[in-house]
């Protein structure tokens, strides 16, 4: 017995220090992951090569880098140093570098690799989330829509969530073969294989090796398809409305009927998912990029987007410069942080980045108080008006601030039951407030807008009876609610109507001035985004909610996601149509073409204002975009790699910055005058000091003859307010097309004093017998 105790002793100890050991193991290893992110790293290509070449390593160039620096830690740290750097992606084509795993004893060895240029840690973006050709004048007038012009191949290349492929919007009936420029794949993954691919959908591939690796676990395959199939609804909205197949009798659950059809409805779509349940990560998104453009597309479009930042640390500006460099055309969403100020992204110069606004579809309600007022709102509820019920405001409907919100278990069914709640909008999901009323027992819902979202009017696919109201119409719901005994109010539904005042920016589409890019004016264009009719998959619920067993094939969505995609199928259209136009002139075509007046004659109006409902250049860009227009704009404003180098120079950019971008050496000439405004931009952004009086600033402007051969254009100049504006010379006669000529536009403060941070606008046209070449002026006093 003594023996056998002694032995079981011995034995413990042995399992005690085995467990220490262990522990010990995991304790080192838990450190070591703790130390470890992901970076984007930046080399120079010129010197990595030569490096390379000395060496006459025999590995890829990716390789003999994590090499090197896994070997030199190992060296310092001996045993101690557990995980080695591990990469995730290579970049070759639209920027040059790599995606990997680091600790920071790796970036120290990182910084002595000849050609190094910077590691930027990864970050997470967020997505910006039928009756649009028609309301842009692509039914009305069929000439960008002839069989000659859809015959060409141009591909979109549409990076989201992914498409369900199945959908009739992608369907390829009468598509010649797959386009013979066309590098790419249709990957095999969860629930999508290779037969998932036609000649529509003609590629599909999944990034999700830095979002696994930014969130420390793997995808979730029980919510989300491991695979380029979507789980979400957004990408397969995105790529319906950029180039999805015509569609007859679509619509949501009977509203909104019609034909639904993608800009460029011929266009060959390659999908790349790098959006997950949580967002999308820039190195997904860059290697994504690297790809689409390797594989072969025409058009990159990107409705996802973070804060704003410098061009030299943004991962979308800088991959997005080496796709422009490679000639295709890169349109981003502008984003969703308005109406507040320089909120807007995606700024750099080479990027169309675009606004939303609203079409003259609408999906009107009628809200009746019991005191005979009467609201228009509006919702995609589809069933009876309601009676007049007992009205009750959010806030007095629970016990805990977040009531007014109606936001999980904040109500009480004791106040709710039976009655109309009215709830204010943020915190979570219009929908999800709905369904909240519901389960609480309460009858219908009043959605109320603040100041800021003003008279912003979403059509959402209630589970119960609820509407939209804005501003002005909330703030006195709110006041009668809290001040009558017994208030009471009704709901009516009057389905789908047209003819609205249209278009109207949406509050929350970001706005100018850019905080990264002053000198040019962001937004470029706006298109439609509010109330958008585009495919769905048939197993995500319309209104994201679970409890929602609804099933539609169509689905109605608002965001400058939704916008986005309308401009990369008309960008794909004019693509198609001058085969040898840059992105640059495409750009300029959609921006110097682009209106301010809406469908009544009157001046552009903002959702977001009532006592100035205006829209600026800071709102629209140049304005909503015009197709027909742009596919003949008379005159273009070209820009080259190097005038973006000189851009980059003129605001100061250092040449270790400016590496980033052009992904070798760029000295800056420092003989050149050159200005940050001299940018050869469709649009002209000047900033004055606030204490400025007689100041002035000459910036230079190409015109490139795209129109007729011979033809004679004048100037016409709407002044600013506090700033004359002049031109010289004042006419411009070109004798062949392609010709170019130049003009100097000068700006001269004439109204000092002004208050720092106000703006004014105007704009410059050039004007011909058949043209009209349009550039919006911003005046910014700092």
């Amino acid at each position: 017995m003594k023996c056998q105790s002694l032995s079981s002793f011995f034995a413990g100890i042995m399992i005690f220090r085995t467990l220490v050991l262990v522990l010990a193991f995991m304790v080192a290893n838990s450190t070591a992951l703790a130390d470890q992110q992901t970076y984007i790293v930046h080399i120079d290509k010129t010197k990595i090569r030569a490096s390379i070449h000395s060496q006459d390593s025999s590995k890829p160039w990716f390789e003999s880098i994590i090499d090197s620096i896994s070997e030199a830690s190992m060296q310092e740290d001996g045993e101690e140093e557990i995980l080695a750097p591990q990469l995730l992606y290579a970049y070759e084509t639209s920027m040059f570098g790599f995606a990997a795993r680091l600790s920071k004893k790796h970036l120290k060895y990182l910084n002595q690799v000849e050609g190094f240029l910077s590691a930027i840690p990864d970050e997470l973006s967020t997505l910006h989330t039928t009756y649009s050709p028609q309301f842009l004048g692509l039914r009305n007038r069929r000439e960008l829509w002839t069989a000659s012009n859809l015959a060409n191949d141009v591909i979109i290349g549409v990076l989201d969530s992914g498409i369900w492929p199945e959908h009739t919007s992608f369907r390829d009936s009468g598509l010649s073969p797959v386009p013979s420029h066309w590098k790419g794949v249709c990957e095999k993954g969860t629930k999508f294989s290779s037969s998932n691919c036609n000649k529509k959908l003609i590629g599909a591939r999944a990034y999700f090796k830095g979002y696994e690796k930014f969130f420390g676990k793997k995808i979730n395959e029980t919510v989300d398809y491991l695979s380029p199939r979507d789980s979400q609804g957004h990408g397969t909205h995105t790529a319906s409305t950029a180039a999805g197949d015509m569609v007859k009798n679509a619509n949501f659950l009977g509203q909104g009927r019609g034909t639904a059809t993608g800009m460029r409805y011929t266009s060959r779509i390659a999908v790349y998912k790098v959006c997950w349940s949580s967002g999308c990560t820039n190195s997904d998104v860059l290697a994504a990029m690297d790809q689409a453009v390797s594989d072969g597309v025409d058009v990159l479009s990107l409705s996802l987007g973070s804060i704003p930042k410098p061009f030299y640390s943004d991962s979308i500006a800088i991959a997005s410069f080496g796709a422009t460099q490679k000639g295709v055309l890169v349109a981003c969403s502008a984003g969703n942080s308005g109406p507040f100020p320089s909120t807007v992204g995606n700024g750099a110069p080479w990027i169309m980045t675009v606004a939303a606004s609203s079409t003259d579809r609408t999906f009107p309600t009628k809200v009746k108080l019991g005191n005979g007022q009467i609201f228009k709102g509006s919702s995609l509820y589809q069933g009876k008006k309601t009676t007049q019920l007992p009205l009750v405001y959010g806030k007095s409907a629970g016990s805990t601030k977040e009531a007014q919100y109606c936001t999980g278990g904040s109500l009480d069914p004791k106040l709710v039951h039976g009655k109309i709640v009215a709830c204010e909008r943020g915190i979570n999901g219009r929908t999800e407030k709905g369904e909240e009323v519901k389960m609480a027992g309460g009858s219908g819902m009043i959605l109320l807008n603040n100041e800021y979202q003003g008279e912003e009017l979403f059509a959402d696919p209630h589970i119960l009876p609820a509407t939209s109201l804005g501003a002005s119409a909330s703030k006195i719901v709110r006041s009668y609610s809290e001040s009558i005994k017994k208030p009471t109010a009704s709901i009516s539904f009057m389905g789908t109507k047209f003819r609205d005042p249209a278009p109207v920016m949406a509050a929350f589409s970001s706005r100018g001035p850019s905080l990264v890019g002053s000198d040019v004016i962001k937004p470029d264009v706006t298109a439609p985004g509010v109330n958008i009719l585009a495919a769905w998959p048939p197993k995500i619920s319309p209104s994201f909610l679970k409890s929602d067993k609804r099933k539609v094939s169509f689905n109605i969505l608002s965001g400058t996601s939704m916008s986005c995609p309308h401009v990369s199928g008309i960008a794909a259209l004019l693509k198609s149509l001058h085969k040898d136009w840059s992105p640059a002139a495409i750009k300029s075509a959609l921006m110097t073409t682009a209106y301010t007046l809406n469908n009544k004659g009157a001046p552009i109006s903002d959702m977001a204002s009532n006592d100035s409902p205006l829209a600026t250049p800071f709102v629209f860009g140049s304005g909503h975009v015009n197709p027909v227009s742009a596919s003949d704009p008379g005159l273009v404003y070209d820009i080259s790699t190097k005038d973006y180098f000189n851009y980059l120079c003129n605001i100061n950019y250092t040449s270790s910055q400016i590496a980033l971008l052009s992904r070798s050496n760029f000295v800056c000439s420092r003989k050149a005058f050159l200005q940050a405004g001299d940018l050869n931009y469709p649009s002209f952004a000047v900033l004055f000091g606030r204490s400025a009086f007689n100041a002035s600033v000459t910036y230079r402007r190409v015109v490139t003859n795209v129109g007729k051969s011979q033809s004679s254009y004048a100037v016409k100049v709407e002044q600013p307010n506090g700033v004359s504006v002049s031109v010289e010379p004042r006419k411009l006669k070109f004798e062949k097309l392609g010709q170019k000529l130049s003009y100097n536009v000068t700006f001269l403060a004439t109204g000092g004093g002004k208050v720092g941070g106000s703006s004014s606008f105007g704009s410059l046209i050039w004007v011909s017998d058949r043209y009209k070449v349009r550039s919006p002026i911003a005046i910014t006093w700092l």
